[in-house]
């Protein structure tokens, strides 16, 4: 992820603000519990999960990425309403000896990391689809390929 936001600011202009999530699974959780608090306690302020905090305010995409199957960050996805989100992870067998190798199988390298946020920032308008386009040749992305969890 830190690499993909250098090289989309280096070669695309675009600044990102990268979080670290040590457990997507705790954010849900902490959401959850916060959904919970709120519909028992009707008529009092309502609460605000930690990730709707965090990242709910800010304008753009979410792109989360993580070595574990791409479920684990969706957790998170209901709790950010208005933002475009997309998850990029691990799904299916492994078939890689190294983490690089197995992030580019998986495609959750710098490079599908820098596709995935030019693209949710030009389904939102942002950026031109053209730039999309540029960043899969750049990279040596083959948008044909078989999805990594059907190999």
């Amino acid at each position: 992820a830190l690499a993909a936001a250098k090289l989309l600011r280096d070669d695309w202009g675009v600044e990102v603000e990268v979080y670290s999530a040590t457990s997507y699974s705790e954010l849900a959780r902490d959401a959850r519990e916060v959904e919970r608090h709120n519909r028992l306690h009707p008529g009092e302020s309502p609460r605000t999960p930690l990730v709707a905090r965090l990242l709910g305010g800010e304008p753009g995409p979410v792109v989360a990425v993580t070595d574990f199957m791409r479920a684990v960050p969706e957790q998170i996805a209901p709790y950010l309403p208005g933002r475009r989100f997309t998850a990029l992870g691990t799904d299916g067998m492994g078939r890689s000896d190294t983490r690089e190798a197995l992030r580019r199988f998986f495609e959750t390298d710098a490079a599908h990391v820098v596709v995935a946020v030019l693209e949710a920032l030009a389904a939102e308008g942002t950026v031109p689809h053209s730039a999309v386009k540029d960043a899969i040749v750049r990279h040596g992305i083959d948008p044909d390929a078989e999805a990594p969890w059907r190999v």
